[in-house]
């Protein structure tokens, strides 16, 4: 087998590219097509089939079933019941937009991200966040902030927070490592949300007179609905922490054992679906196409990257990437323009194959300071574009169904991510990534 992995051409990572490439340009040049999830799928399977044709024909079809087995289905039963049951949960109401208010709601998403993901925390949030906010004139930098803070950065303190570290996580990182990245969490949110502050009072100051007497007077009080999911998160939150081998011995005996852990969270997906009054979810606009969608692509994701992942391994001593900097800022840059998940899995690949330069700690396979570059590049600059991680589209989506204009996509990098993220990213390298 090893003989096989040194040979494997280069070219067979030519469909990973391929298919990352499509999913970042095919929303904006054929947004209908795209639309739709069955095109999804065709443009997935026109990049799967070369690769499960060329993995089977040269004795490597064992990593391709390691791949969908023990990689995709538990990261798609961890999304799809966290969709699942955060979609049985309903924030309304409508209070004062203060900036010390709208603060609030992105401080208290960036806990919740970590905690039930960050597309659970952004699609409770979000709505109420905007109905609050209605009657002012000034209110794109919110949304913009919204997506940095509670769609991307808050999700850094466990595996359930964002997809890169639940990829992680299944490559052996333990539920607990994560709370490691405290410090970079805490200075990142802070950071963001002080300077959304000092943002927005300038432009609170700015509103017409009358928008704040609208906004002082138009006012009902915040309502929570389908709080029994909340149990069901935390039920999902203790399986992923304590249902693997550290904790439970013989699950080491067999790999399949594993999957107890997946059964219990897709119990918490049931139990949701059966105790949440159908009404809520209707008030939600729940849908099951955005978690095909996930499916689908990721399915795609998972496939055509086992001949890169092979082929990092194999040549990773020759790529000159060994620093935690170098991983850091390239996670970030695949990240941003990628997606925030395959950035991790290319990331940690490469770092499989350089663990022997680096003495200390070992987690996940690769050294521990490599390990923490990645996670925190890949989630941070997940919120560098539109298209850094799921959650990004879908705020910007209801954002723009309330008639919120939002920035184009190099409007968004150049207006905000450059002149507001990337001073931060960069002072949390120097900070943490030396």
């Amino acid at each position: 087998m090893q003989d096989i992995n040194n040979k494997i051409p280069l070219f067979t990572i030519l469909p990973f590219f391929l298919l990352l490439l499509s999913i970042a340009v095919l929303p904006f040049i054929r947004k209908r097509f795209w639309k739709k999830n069955k095109n999804k799928l065709v443009v997935v399977s026109i990049f799967c089939f070369p690769v499960v044709i060329y993995l089977l024909l040269n004795g490597l079809s064992s990593r391709l079933y390691e791949a969908v087995l023990f990689d995709y289905i538990p990261f798609i039963i961890l999304l799809g019941s966290l969709f699942t049951i955060t979609g049985g949960i309903f924030l309304s109401g409508d209070i004062e937009a203060t900036p010390a208010v709208n603060t609030m709601f992105l401080g208290i998403g960036a806990l919740l991200s970590s905690i039930m993901g960050t597309t659970g925390a952004a699609m409770l949030l979000i709505r109420p966040l905007i109905q609050t906010n209605k009657e002012r004139t000034l209110k794109v930098h919110t949304i913009l902030f919204f997506i940095a803070v509670v769609a991307n950065c808050g999700g850094l303190l466990t595996p359930l927070g964002n997809p890169p570290l639940l990829i992680l996580y299944l490559r052996g990182a333990p539920f607990s490592w994560f709370l490691n990245l405290f410090g970079e969490w805490l200075t990142t949110n802070a950071l963001l949300l002080i300077i959304y502050f000092l943002v927005d009072s300038y432009y609170h100051k700015k509103e017409p007179a009358y928008a704040l007497e609208r906004d002082r007077t138009n006012i009902s009080p915040l309502k929570l609905k389908g709080r029994i999911n909340f149990i069901f998160i935390i039920g999902v939150v203790l399986s992923v922490a304590f249902i693997n081998n550290r904790y439970i011995g013989f699950i080491s005996h067999n790999h399949y054992y594993s999957f107890i852990r997946e059964g219990v969270i897709i119990a918490m997906a049931v139990l949701s679906l059966l105790f949440t009054p159908r009404l809520i979810r209707d008030s939600n606009n729940f849908s099951w196409e955005p978690i095909k969608e996930v499916g689908y692509i990721f399915l795609g994701i998972f496939i055509t990257m086992v001949p890169c992942i092979i082929y990092l391994e194999s040549n990773s001593k020759s790529l000159g990437i060994t620093e935690p900097f170098q991983f850091y800022y390239l996670s970030g840059l695949l990240s941003s323009f990628l997606d925030s998940a395959p950035a991790a899995l290319v990331f940690h690949s490469l770092a499989l194959g350089i663990k022997g330069s680096y003495a200390g700690l070992i987690v996940a396979g690769i050294p521990e300071i490599l390990l923490r570059a990645i996670s925190v590049g890949a989630t941070l600059f997940g919120g560098f574009t539109y298209i850094g991680n799921g959650p990004n589209f879908m705020v910007k989506a209801v954002a723009e169904s309330s008639n919120i204009k939002l920035p184009g996509f190099f409007g968004y990098i150049f207006k905000f991510s450059l002149l507001v993220l990337l001073p931060v990213y960069i002072l949390i390298q120097i900070l943490f990534m030396r």
